[in-house]
């Protein structure tokens, strides 16, 4: 934790990266297992990664639409959390079964939400995390541009009991008026601190980190 802000460094493919992550004071990793993702790792690369990755951060399991095999293999691979991004029209039912499958407490929902769209109040029971995220038509996430910071304030102040993580475009020269605007007390951050998808530019991780700080 950065002050009084949660920081979760996303896309993840690299120990030296997130040793650097760890060193800013980042609270979790992220790793892609979706395979259209330019950031994407197999399971079996993660097993790779896990013993050397640093101790202490939390690592989230980040999926698209998984079955729940897919889910299953994610569980037994030893994720803390999993990140589900979804269409904001995807069943009750499928929801329901993720739920059930990791726990509330461990489901992070991340719906697709197109602009005047809401995240769908039957979910909000079954997921203790939301994260929301640039709206991008041709994909979930990852768009690198900034988000809606007023409709995430409106969630976070509405629904206080549960956590929303603010997503989207985020770098070193907007988080602090992403967080100001915003309200948030948990950024998410990925393109933003690249040099390339998948590769971390440390400066820029630092650079943010910094800018974190400088808010308290």
């Amino acid at each position: 934790m950065i002050g009084n802000t949660q920081l979760k460094v996303c896309g993840q493919t690299r120990v030296e990266d997130a040793k650097v992550a760890a060193e800013v004071g980042a609270d979790y990793l992220g790793f892609i297992l979706y395979p259209k993702s330019p950031r994407a790792i197999t399971l079996e690369r993660y097993a790779e990664l896990a013993p050397e990755l640093p101790a202490g951060l939390r690592r989230v399991a980040v999926m698209v639409e998984p079955t729940t095999d897919e889910l299953a293999a994610a569980v037994t691979a030893g994720f803390d959390f999993f990140q589900i991004h979804c269409a904001h029209t995807t069943p009750l039912a499928t929801v329901q079964g993720w739920s059930l499958q990791v726990g509330a407490h461990r489901l992070w929902l991340a719906p697709k939400l197109p602009p005047g769209e809401d995240v769908p109040v039957e979910w909000l029971p079954l997921a203790a995390t939301f994260l929301l995220d640039t709206f991008h038509a041709a994909g979930f996430g990852g768009s690198g541009k900034t988000g809606d910071w007023a409709k995430f304030a409106r969630y976070r102040e509405t629904y206080p009991q549960h956590t929303w993580i603010l997503a989207g475009g985020l770098s070193p020269d907007n988080v602090a008026e992403a967080v100001a605007q915003s309200g948030a007390f948990f950024v998410d951050v990925n393109s933003g601190v690249e040099t390339s998808p998948g590769v971390k530019d440390h400066a820029k991780l630092r650079a943010l980190g910094e800018a974190l700080a400088k808010r308290e």
